[in-house]
């Protein structure tokens, strides 16, 4: 059978179709066409509101890609930034601690403090956590700050 034949026998059917909202319409209503063939007239306007659209989608899609990119960057900048000179950290003005008594770690903690450790005896310890900016704690660093306060911190030897 041919296209145009098919065509003309869904038009005169009374066959219903459903469309993608839900929605039924009946065949004979539509307009049908042969997609091989130059399309209607009166689906141009359709065409170019749709095409439309899609260029309009397709330069937000370019505009979301670029700022996510750009983002990306930002922060993946600014973490490296940081991570450096959280290793700087004992050696600027301002740094409470003793800076011998410091000991670097970086993940999942920046610093860790043995107070004392310098005059030979640790009297305390201390965990820091560097931060600016807008960042926050991850998970991992909130459950240390946790299990530290809860006191379920322990000491041992493996021998």
């Amino acid at each position: 059978m041919q296209i145009d034949q098919l065509i003309k026998n869904l038009k005169d059917s009374n066959l219903y179709a459903e469309c993608s909202c839900g929605e039924e319409f009946k065949l004979s209503d539509a307009i049908l066409f042969d997609g091989t063939k130059p399309f209607p007239a009166e689906t141009l306007g359709t065409q170019s509101e749709l095409n439309t659209l899609l260029e309009t989608r397709n330069a937000e899609l370019a505009k979301n890609k670029k700022l996510a990119t750009e983002g990306a960057e930002r922060t993946t900048t600014a973490v490296n930034i940081g991570k450096n000179l959280e290793r700087a950290l004992p050696t600027i003005k301002g740094f409470k601690w003793v800076v011998p008594d410091s000991k670097f770690l970086g993940d999942p903690i920046d610093l860790l403090i043995f107070n004392g450790l310098s005059n030979g005896k640790v009297d305390s310890l201390s965990f820091v956590e560097v931060k600016s900016g807008k960042a926050r704690l991850n998970n991992h660093q909130k459950s240390i700050r946790d299990a530290i306060g809860d006191h379920k911190v322990s000491y041992e030897v493996f021998v």
